[in-house]
């Protein structure tokens, strides 16, 4: 099941870029790419990213492990490849906010950047500037069963709070990610994405030297940006 973009991809394929053959019919490789996209979908390319990408997300895929939290990832396969088991992906994403969008604020005349004394879960069908949906049409369009959304509302809430508490005792915070999910045997799993596209992190200060991961508009920005967030796995 996937997503049809104008271009005729899934929305899979755009954001994982290549998938590699299955593995014994068990398992798929992703392969992460040298290219950063923007708030514009401007691809921004720079050396070696990938390989940051694939770093990162291995990282915490294995960070929340620790905590039971269900996911497809199995391992590392190369510098630039993560193994997962082979999973059906389901053709939306929840995008989860700990501090207020440019929308929210609008909306709730709150100011953007502004901590949300609860996260908010988004979900959002398809790629572009109006994704936003309702369980409603998740579950009119049969994109996925009720009990399902329960359980991936509460490993988002799990996620969240876990990688909150991982950034903060950094001394960062962490405002917003996306979460996709596959199904395997029936069974629900979180398949990506811990890569500097999803996470957006800022300090908890807001007097260090830092790239805005929401105004991210050249390869250098995204080269340091994704440095700085690699760093944070070993602060």
């Amino acid at each position: 099941m996937g997503i049809k973009s104008n271009n005729n991809k899934t929305l899979y394929e755009e954001l994982i870029k290549k998938d590699f053959p299955f593995d014994e019919k068990e398992y798929v490789i992703h392969q992460y790419t040298d290219f950063f996209e923007d708030g514009d979908d401007k691809k921004l390319k720079s050396k070696n990213l990938g390989e940051r990408f694939a770093s990162i997300n291995s990282f915490f895929f294995d960070y929340i492990k620790e905590y039971h939290i269900p996911s497809a990832y199995v391992k590392s396969e190369d510098n630039k490849s993560l193994k997962f088991l082979k999973h059906e992906r389901l053709p939306f994403y929840i995008k989860v906010l700990n501090t207020a969008d440019r929308r929210i604020a609008r909306q709730f005349c709150k100011k953007e950047g502004e901590l949300l004394p609860l996260p908010v879960f988004e979900f959002h069908y398809g790629k572009g500037k109006d994704t936003l949906i309702s369980e409603s049409h998740i579950i009119a369009f049969e994109l996925c069963s009720i009990e399902d959304i329960k359980l991936i509302t509460r490993i988002c809430s799990k996620v969240n709070a876990v990688l909150k508490s991982f950034f903060e005792r950094r001394c960062m915070l962490l405002a917003e990610m996306a979460c996709f999910f596959g199904k395997n045997d029936e069974k629900v799993y979180i398949v990506d994405d811990f890569t500097p596209r999803s996470l957006k992190v800022i300090p908890l200060n807001g007097t260090e030297k830092w790239i805005n991961p929401y105004k991210v508009s050249t390869s250098v920005e995204a080269r340091k940006y994704t440095e700085q967030l690699f760093n944070l796995m070993s602060a």
